[in-house]
């Protein structure tokens, strides 16, 4: 009887078995990381992009036609034109400022039988998509004792602040006027004190 004696398989060493199985698997999760990593977002919270500037806001939506300053050589002026607004909210002109001059915001009323001008404590309201004219024989804008000369063809430059703290800017241009020589009267009550310069 013949016996066959089994044959010895032969036996790789560990190390070549697995060297190239731990490659393949290293190789997988880099794929897999680079995907996923491809596909992740940005966790972070995005930006907000940039604030308009009040006046930039205002000037967008309020704006001022036909602008123009009596010109003066010292004293009292004003400053007259179309107030424009096309927003959907009433607009209320608590100040203006002028490099010029130290300015009021002015009405005319009627004072025994003399058509007077006086400070508007109110303000000068804008209702919302409408006008208000600023006129020699109405609202205006006073500049009360001017710093130098205003000049026909000067032009100046002027800032309103609104009741909600924005404001808005504008450049009238001055010319020659023999009207607004109304008196002053600086408080309501009292006699007048000035008048504005010719």
């Amino acid at each position: 009887m013949r016996t066959t004696v089994p044959r010895r398989t032969r036996l790789r060493p560990i190390r070549t078995v697995l060297l190239p199985a731990i490659g393949a698997l290293m190789v997988g999760a880099l794929v897999l990381g680079t995907a996923a990593g491809c596909g992740a977002t940005d966790p972070s919270p995005s930006r907000p992009g940039p604030e308009a500037h009040p006046s930039t806001a205002v000037a967008s939506v309020f704006h001022v036609r036909d602008p123009w300053v009596k010109a003066a050589q010292s004293g009292m002026t004003a400053a007259f034109g179309v107030l424009v607004n096309d927003s959907g909210t009433d607009a209320t002109i608590v100040s203006a400022t002028s490099s010029v001059s130290p300015m009021e915001l002015h009405e005319m009323t009627m004072k025994d039988g003399k058509m007077l001008m006086r400070p508007k404590a109110d303000g000068i309201t804008v209702k919302a998509k409408s006008t208000h004219t600023l006129e020699p024989s109405g609202d205006h804008l006073m500049l009360m004792a001017l710093a130098e000369p205003v000049q026909p063809g000067d032009e100046v430059t002027f800032t309103l602040t609104f009741a909600d703290g924005r404001t808005a800017e504008f450049t009238a241009i001055a010319k020659p006027f023999t009207g607004a020589g109304e008196s002053y009267d600086p408080h309501p009550g009292s006699g007048p004190s000035a008048s504005p310069a010719t």
